[in-house]
C-alpha cells in the first residue's frame, strides 16, 4: 500500500511539470505559424507577390502567392501556373523574390565602369591642353 502512495504522489508531482515541457513546444510551433502568417500577409497576394518557401522537410516551393486563408495559402509557379497549397505550420521560411537583384548589380557595374571611363577621357583631355 505505501507504494503505491509513493507512485501516486510522484506521479502528481511530474504532471505539472510534463505539462510544461509539452506547452513549451506547442508555444514555438504557435510562434513559427504566427511568423509565417505574418511573412505571407506582408507579401500579399497577385503575380508581384513572388516568394520561395521552405518547408520543414527542407522542400522549397517557388513561386508567387495566390491566395491566403487563415490555416493555409496557395503558391502558384509562375512558369507552369501548377498550384500548392502550403499549410502555415509546414512553413520554416519566406524568402521573397521581389528585387532584381542581377540586373540592379549589373547596373551599379556599368555605371561605375561609364563614370571611371568618362573620368579618364577629361582627365586626358586636361592634360593634353596644357
Amino acid at each position: 500500500m505505501k507504494k503505491l502512495v509513493y507512485l501516486l504522489s510522484l506521479l502528481l508531482l511530474l504532471t505539472p511539470v510534463t505539462q510544461a515541457l509539452g506547452g513549451q513546444k506547442t508555444d514555438i510551433t504557435l510562434a513559427k505559424t504566427q511568423h509565417a502568417k505574418k511573412s505571407v500577409a506582408k507579401l500579399g497576394v497577385g503575380s508581384k507577390a513572388r516568394a520561395t518557401i521552405t518547408r520543414n522537410d527542407g522542400s522549397k516551393v517557388k513561386g508567387y502567392v495566390y491566395s491566403a486563408g487563415d490555416e493555409d495559402f496557395v503558391i502558384r509557379d509562375r512558369k507552369t501556373d501548377a498550384s500548392t497549397t502550403v499549410k502555415y505550420a509546414d512553413v520554416k521560411s519566406v524568402d521573397d523574390n521581389r528585387g532584381h537583384s542581377v540586373a540592379r548589380n549589373v547596373l551599379i557595374i556599368v555605371g561605375i565602369g561609364a563614370g571611371v571611363t568618362i573620368a579618364a577621357v577629361f582627365g586626358s583631355i586636361l592634360r593634353n591642353e596644357r
